[in-house]
């Protein structure tokens, strides 16, 4: 998961809205989102490589994602998945606290990585990078955040864009289609404003989109979560086809937007919609 924007406790009766964006390899396989037929309560995708998930719901109103932290110079190929740390969560009982203050201690053993992990009371931000934030493995205070593949909101293009469109949107009482609009965005920032993250300045461009389209690699799946003070959290998907190539590459601020990726939609069940 590359990209999550979410409204903690903003909306009356909604503690939580996210807006989603995984990004992997095309070939790395994983399942589209649904119920688990080991874990019945809980509702993901799954990697069907390493285990585990990017993002997830329970029944009974938990959720956890994560995204990883960009430092290829740091990359143990021998690390654990840390997929695990998300699907560890929702099957578990821990609250959002004492899960973040038992994975403390192994937290190194992982490559770098950003998890929330939250219920419909609490909502906590950790990362095994993020020490010199007060606000890692903290409660989070009311209000709208973005994570990619740096620490909470550090000001990326995608994330600050992503965040003013998803601010909005909130404010408009928009539908939910507007949010799958605003995931499928693929304009790519001015060089000026690209970060320097470890890979080359070209891959800087491709990541800099909020819906990355590459051969080989890029946004396999986008993802709505509510989470409602009462009833079943919902979760939408609409799983990216893989391709090996795109048609047309696609512009930069501040042209119109392109989106050369089609999309098909992967209905929601009837007891999450």
């Amino acid at each position: 998961m590359c990209l999550i924007i979410f409204a903690w406790k903003v909306i009356p009766g909604m503690p939580l809205i996210a807006a989603a964006n995984r990004d992997e390899f095309y070939l790395r396989p994983a399942s589209a989102a649904g119920w688990w037929e080991d874990q019945p309560d809980v509702f993901a995708g799954r990697d069907l490589q390493g285990g585990g998930t990017w993002l997830g719901v329970t029944r009974q109103g938990r959720f956890a994602a994560i995204t990883n932290i960009r430092a290829p110079s740091e990359k143990r190929p021998d690390a654990p998945t840390r997929g695990k740390l998300v699907s560890e969560y929702l099957s578990g009982n821990l609250s959002p606290a004492d899960y973040i203050e038992q994975l403390r201690p192994r937290a190194n053993d992982y490559n770098g990585f950003n998890l929330l992990v939250g219920d419909r009371e609490t909502l906590l931000w950790y990362s095994n990078r993020g020490d010199a934030d007060p606000r890692n493995g903290k409660p989070l205070e009311y209000g709208v955040y973005g994570l990619s593949n740096a620490l909470l909101d550090t000001p990326w293009p995608k994330v600050t864009r992503a965040k003013a469109q998803f601010s909005s949107l909130l404010c408009l009482g928009a539908p939910e289609e507007t949010f799958f609009e605003l995931l499928a965005d693929s304009t790519r920032a001015n060089d000026c404003r690209l970060p320097s993250t470890g890979v080359s300045i070209e891959w800087e461009r491709i990541l800099s989109s909020i819906f990355i389209c590459a051969p080989d690699y890029g946004t396999r799946a986008s993802t709505v979560v509510r989470v409602p003070i009462i009833g079943e959290p919902v979760l939408s998907e609409q799983v990216a086809d893989p391709i090996s190539s795109c048609e047309a590459p696609p512009a930069t601020e501040p042209q119109q937007k392109h989106s050369p990726c089609k999309l098909k939609i992967k209905p929601t069940p009837e007891s999450l919609s």
